[in-house]
């Protein structure tokens, strides 16, 4: 009897434990269930505080010029608004238009098209009390010109998100040094805009404000990671906006919106309060730099900020101011130029609009001379995708984690959250793919510094990647930014100017494209920017790193040209 009593409470025993390892195991399941609800409905509440947040500041907008209209009926919003810059700018000088009256037309105007194209975060407020003391500035060069600002900027109590939602609620302590440098000119920095999740793509949507619509076709993105900017600007809501570009961020968007965009040279303006969610990265760093409707904008706005005030607010920058007398010569230049990078075969709209700017520059006096681009495959796979994914991308996984992953970043986040291993086999698997008829390219030694120097270039013509893709295809086809980030990784200043637009023999020669490779790339970018006839197509001028006048003196050439050719054309004069 003993025995059998020593086994029954052995049984009894085991039981217990049995039982309490499955109670522990229920609780642990039922804790990380918990947890998981826990976390997604916290950050369901941030989602809601901040689009709470932009309704609240939307709706005060909305009262402001609504109450402004009343009390002003004698503004003409559509005569402001259809002024250039420049032409504006004047007019507050001169005080036969005050800055009251453009911040309410363009506030307005932002709120139409933000009702259409979703391109705001949120409308800064304080602009309203900084425009009761604007007249403090009066000398400043963007006295009374209301800027839109990128998301990621900071901007004194308000976030800088970045399209992710770790970095909700965590309002900026300061502004950063060039709001602060752009209030000091007299600009009121009035809206903050849309950017894709993370930043790190060239679509314009994110899990806490949606996505953003093409102004030419809603069908299609307004581009990224600036794509807010662009498509305020584009959509006629903003005459100057600030942007960033890692890649292409603000070249791209302009290129799709059909504006004007430029990066300049890296730390020719400061860095100091742009946020970002893949910091420490050394391979392709991040410039700052404007949009706008023309490149004189552009130029009016990198005049404003390389002076004093930047230069003692962030003493890393090189005080160099800018140089008016190299952005408005009048010397023939001599332009290096190719049509297809060896890498991704352009569009044929993108293609048709390099070679019709070559013939103008050329009718115009310009010396053309062909340029290769060397090792753009090298470059691509082992300097600016190991670069940026250094850290086998846990940077930028880590701020996407605490809440959903936006479709239009899908494709591009998926490959970086696989396992290390089979992150290792796929790489093998598609090395023979990727790398087929590319060995020519990577074999190429010489240096585009080399090359530059060989041909005797100032300056250098490029395509531009467009038209605007359909939406969510960005992710799909980050293959193709080898057009713009060649010059992230270069530091070289590169700008974009719109010179055409896509037609119907463009659509009709693109069901015909095959791409340098006939791979999947090629196949999908076919997709990509199918139906895009009449949606506007740029050009890419470049110079050489801190050349950046030059580079917008191109750029105004390029458009001095195609708006002769335009008014040319629609004179009958062809």
């Amino acid at each position: 009897m003993d025995r059998i009593d020593h086994y029954k409470e052995l049984i009894y025993a085991a039981n217990l434990n049995w039982t309490v390892l499955t109670a522990t195991a229920c609780t642990a399941s039922g804790l990380v269930i918990f947890m998981k609800w826990f976390g997604h409905q916290q950050s369901r509440k941030k989602i809601q505080r901040a689009k709470a947040r932009r309704e609240t500041s939307l709706q005060r907008a909305e009262h402001a010029v609504l109450q402004f209209q009343n009390s002003h009926p004698e503004t003409d919003p559509d005569l402001i608004l259809s002024l250039s810059l420049a032409d504006l700018s004047k007019r507050l000088k001169d005080g036969t238009l005050t800055p009251q009256a453009v911040f309410h037309s363009y506030l307005g105007k932002t709120l139409e098209v933000n009702g259409r194209l979703n391109c705001c975060t949120e409308i800064l407020l304080e602009s309203l009390d900084q425009l009761e003391n604007i007249d403090t500035c009066k000398d400043g060069l963007l006295y009374g010109i209301p800027v839109s600002i990128k998301d990621n900027m900071a901007y004194k109590g308000h976030d800088s998100t970045c399209g992710v939602l770790c970095k909700l609620d965590l309002p900026a302590p300061d502004d950063s040094v060039l709001v602060k440098v752009l209030k000091r000119q007299g600009a009121i920095p009035f809206v903050k805009t849309n950017v894709p999740q993370s930043m790190l793509n060239f679509d314009c949507g994110n899990p806490i404000y949606g996505h953003t619509l093409n102004p030419h076709n809603h069908q299609k993105t307004p581009g990224g990671s600036s794509g807010g900017e662009g498509a305020l600007i584009g959509g006629g809501g903003s005459i100057l906006g600030l942007g960033s570009d890692i890649g292409g961020s603000i070249r791209i968007p302009a290129s799709f919106c059909g504006i004007c965009g430029f990066k300049p040279t890296v730390n020719r303006l400061s860095l100091k309060g742009a946020s970002s969610c893949n910091r420490g990265q050394k391979s392709v760093l991040s410039s700052l730099g404007p949009l706008a409707k023309d490149v004189d904008s552009l130029a009016l706005f990198m005049q404003a900020l390389l002076c004093d005030y930047m230069f003692t607010l962030d003493p890393t920058v090189p005080p160099i101011p800018f140089n008016q007398q190299v952005y408005q010569s009048g010397k023939p230049l001599r332009i290096g130029y190719y049509e297809n990078d060896g890498y991704a075969m352009p569009s044929p709209s993108m293609s048709r609009a390099l070679r019709e700017t070559k013939v103008l520059l050329e009718r115009a006096g310009h010396t053309l001379v062909p340029f290769s681009p060397p090792r753009v495959a090298y470059a691509m796979h082992e300097l600016v995708v190991k670069g940026i994914a250094a850290d086998g991308c846990a940077t930028i996984l880590g701020h996407m984690k605490g809440g959903p992953v936006d479709p239009c970043l899908q494709a591009q986040i998926t490959p970086y959250s696989l396992p290390q291993g089979l992150k290792k086999i796929f790489s093998i698997l598609l090395k023979p793919i990727v790398s087929a008829g590319q060995s020519h390219i990577v074999q190429n030694g010489i240096s585009v510094m080399a090359e530059w120097r060989r041909c005797e270039l100032d300056v250098l013509l490029c395509p531009m990647i467009g038209p605007a893709y359909n939406h969510n295809y960005p992710a799909k086809l980050t293959s193709t930014v080898s057009y713009t980030i060649l010059y992230n990784l270069l530091n070289f200043p590169a700008g974009v100017v719109p010179v055409t637009t896509v037609t119907a023999e463009d659509e009709e020669e693109l069901r015909h494209y095959v791409g340098n490779y006939e791979d999947l790339w090629d196949k999908l970018y076919k997709k990509a920017v199918c139906d895009g006839e009449g949606l506007p197509v740029a050009v890419q001028c470049v110079s050489l790193p801190w050349q950046d006048e030059l580079c917008l003196r191109f750029m105004r050439e390029v458009e001095r040209l195609v708006r002769e050719e335009e008014r040319r054309r629609s004179e009958g004069l062809e």
